[in-house]
């Protein structure tokens, strides 16, 4: 199985998109401050994921959620999250 994940950030409520295909392991990753990117803006929290049977349609997923339509879709899914948590 593949995963396309969000995650956010509970220091200034920034989302984070990513795929993998062991989700536990990588969300330790981002939380011990192993992954670069993430590092400066833990902790983390995941609040949105999709599993693919597909390697291929995860990744084509997670490209297009960071894509400008992708975020507007993606702002959409989470909207009454956001609108609750705003910050995490």
């Amino acid at each position: 199985m593949y995963y396309v994940y969000i995650i956010q950030s509970k220091k200034d409520g920034r989302l984070y998109k990513g795929f993998t295909s062991d989700l536990e392991s990588r969300l330790k990753e981002h939380s011990e401050g192993k992954a670069k990117s993430t590092k400066s803006f833990r902790p983390w929290k995941l609040v949105y994921y999709e599993v693919f049977a597909d390697k291929t349609d995860a990744l084509r997923e997670e490209v297009f959620l960071k894509s400008g339509k992708g975020r507007g879709t993606l702002k959409e899914r989470l909207k009454n999250y956001l609108e609750r948590y705003p910050s995490g």
